[in-house]
């Protein structure tokens, strides 16, 4: 499915963009704070392709989409307005008030973090590059060269509350420009002055406790939160006619000499509390901590409370230089990669060694959720064999004291981020990791879906062969062609349809469904051979040669287009998954029409072997039939 279509499909499925209250991405997820769950279709959400699965939890709908995320990202900006900077939802108050205080937390951090952590990445495998180029000796910190770069890779850091009051002030539904003046104004020069300076400074006689503010990232926050609730009130009480004035002239008035002397030196206090606390308890025992961190990681990951995490790394770096726990938690990302080699190298099915085989690639890079919810989860074992793995890799890291300068996706790419004290112990903690988790899974093994083949026919029999409990992608060894469900609804033969033409099999061998929606989904890649002018049925020829007719309804041709909308025509190439006609499944009903829809491949003789699923009910795009040559 083309980036487009993906991005159209997954808006209409989310309940459009007016359900949609944000919307954020990270590495492989798109992250939308839904206003009414109740709009939501998660089960076709997660059958359309180019979608590995979607998650619930922590106050977000967390479509996984893997590497691909950034352009279905943009897609979705492209075609609504919900990545425009003025744009402005407010979730219905039952949403807020369902959502728990743990999740509207998770939810807060993401969404002012995630924007940030690709440019973090990167300028952090540049400040590790940097610091490895100056300890071999290739260059020294007088030189212009290293000057500049360094000014590259320190940037971010440096003017950190900046970019976070722009996410901050996205998130509390503020005013950007104000925001960044505030923060821009805790770093201003002639401040910062002052607080090198060490003399006394007051603001109308009243004592300001003078901080370092720059990387430093509660501050910000707490005085970005506190300025959108004076903003709201200031907007309440001024009248609109000079409203645009006032209000950021008030909000710059009162926000930066009140945050200079309260939120800021609270702000920084609570930093370096933090800080502290988790490094003594990193401190009673590395080798524990560490092994803890590394095996719970991908756990926390998958239910999206490690961003509780991701704010005390960025914490400990800005105020420390480096985290601990940044460091401990690396392993898991690798012994991942582990597991998904030893599944690509073990399985005998073809599409599941091609997944892992993919995802152990990107895995490599630090993108895990592909391997994770596609792969290792999903096959259970694996999975428990990575977790295992990562505590033994976390424990060596936690021996060597490892840490991290920067944040990143733990990565072959991003190793310079972990460069310095403890460095070689974090890359044998990772070998270790990567290793161990290969070999365990080897050993222990899981359940190849390749075992569970139909038999196959004598020579040149040609039969239809019902699956026993699996996807019809699994039921032969050899699939040229993969048809999925059109429509969400119960699977039945085709000899159960009242209709003789259908039954008899004269038509063609397929399958019916019982629609439980009014929408048909393309099931193969192809093209568009036939529509008809009353609507309720579609010809489709794949690229692999099967030719596919959707018929929807019996005698559903009497209605003579009447509910029926067509989203295609004739010789329009379409994507698997894509939508091609919408019915008014209710009114069809009431109108006295069976609506089973009969799928049948009309060219079935020019098949060796029909393979249909028994699963008795699918979601549209779930694999139902296979056909080999």
């Amino acid at each position: 499915m083309n980036t487009e279509v993906l991005a159209g499909n997954i808006l209409k499925l989310v309940g459009g963009e007016g359900n949609v209250a944000t919307l954020v991405h990270c590495a492989t997820r798109l992250r939308f704070k839904i206003i009414d769950n109740s709009k939501v279709n998660q089960s076709e959400l997660e059958a359309l392709d180019g979608v590995i699965t979607v998650v619930k939890g922590s106050g977000q709908l967390q479509v996984v989409i893997g590497n691909r995320v950034p352009d279905v990202f943009r897609a979705i900006g492209a075609i609504s307005g919900l990545l425009d900077d003025n744009k402005s939802k407010t979730a219905a108050p039952e949403q807020k008030n369902s959502a728990s205080l743990l999740g509207r937390l998770i939810d807060l951090v993401s969404g002012i973090f995630t924007p940030l952590l690709g440019a973090m990445a990167a300028a952090g495998v540049l400040k590790g590059a940097l610091a490895i180029i100056l300890a071999a000796g290739w260059m020294t910190s007088a030189e212009t060269t290293y000057i500049i770069l360094h000014a590259a890779s320190d940037s971010l850091f440096y003017f950190l509350p900046m970019l976070l009051a722009i996410t901050s002030a996205r998130k509390f539904e503020t005013n950007i420009f104000v925001a960044v003046s505030i923060a821009g104004a805790l770093i201003y020069p002639s401040i910062q002055q002052l607080f090198t300076a060490g003399n006394p400074v007051t603001f109308f006689g009243l004592p300001v406790m003078m901080m370092k503010y720059t990387g430093t990232v509660i501050p910000i926050i707490f005085s970005v939160w506190l300025m959108s609730i004076f903003e709201r009130f200031l907007n309440r009480h001024i009248h609109e006619s000079v409203r645009n004035i006032l209000t950021p002239f008030f909000l710059l008035t009162l926000m930066v000499p009140l945050t200079l002397m309260t939120i800021g030196p609270v702000g920084v206090s609570v930093s370096e509390a933090v800080a502290l606390l988790f490094v003594t308890i990193y401190s009673v025992n590395p080798i524990i901590a560490s092994a803890l961190m590394a095996a719970a990681w991908q756990v926390l990951v998958i239910f999206g409370v490690h961003w509780g995490f991701v704010t005390v790394f960025i914490n400990d770096i800005s105020v420390m230089g480096h985290s601990y726990l940044k460091a401990a938690s690396s392993p898991s990302v690798f012994a991942q990669s582990g597991a998904l080699l030893a599944v690509m190298l073990r399985t005998k099915d073809k599409k599941l060694k091609a997944l892992a085989g993919s995802s152990f690639i990107a895995s490599l890079f630090g993108i895990t959720e592909p391997g994770v919810y596609g792969v290792t989860l999903k096959l259970k074992k694996p999975f428990i064999c990575a977790v295992i793995a990562a505590g033994f890799g976390g424990a060596i890291v936690g021996y060597a004291k490892s840490s991290a300068i920067s944040m990143g996706m733990p990565g072959l790419l991003t190793l310079p981020i972990f460069y310095g004290e403890g460095f070689i112990g974090f890359i044998i903690g990772c070998i270790v990791a990567f290793a161990s988790s290969l070999v365990l899974t080897l050993l222990v093994g899981f359940d190849d879906p390749a075992l569970q083949s139909a038999p196959q026919p004598a020579p040149g029999e040609k039969r239809t062969v019902i699956a026993k409990a699996t996807a019809a992608a699994n039921v032969t060894q050899v699939v040229d062609e993969q048809i999925g469900a059109p429509i969400s609804g119960k699977v039945i033969p085709l000899t159960a349809v009242d209709d003789k033409v259908f039954s008899s099999g004269t038509v063609g061998q397929g399958f019916a469904i019982v629609p439980d929606e009014g929408r048909v989904y393309s099931p193969v890649d192809g093209h568009i051979a036939s529509t008809f002018d009353s609507g309720h049925a579609i010809g489709i020829s794949s690229n692999r040669g099967a030719e596919i007719l959707i018929h929807v309804g019996i005698n559903t041709v009497q209605l003579e287009g009447q509910y029926f909308q067509m989203q295609v025509k004739e010789g329009d190439v379409v994507q698997k998954g894509q939508l091609l006609l919408t019915f008014d499944l209710d009114e069809i009903k009431k109108a006295g029409y069976d609506t089973v829809t009969p799928v049948i491949v009309t060219n079935s003789e020019a098949w060796r072997e029909l393979h249909i699923s028994d699963k008795p009910y699918s979601r549209s795009g779930d694999p139902v039939m296979a056909l080999s040559l």
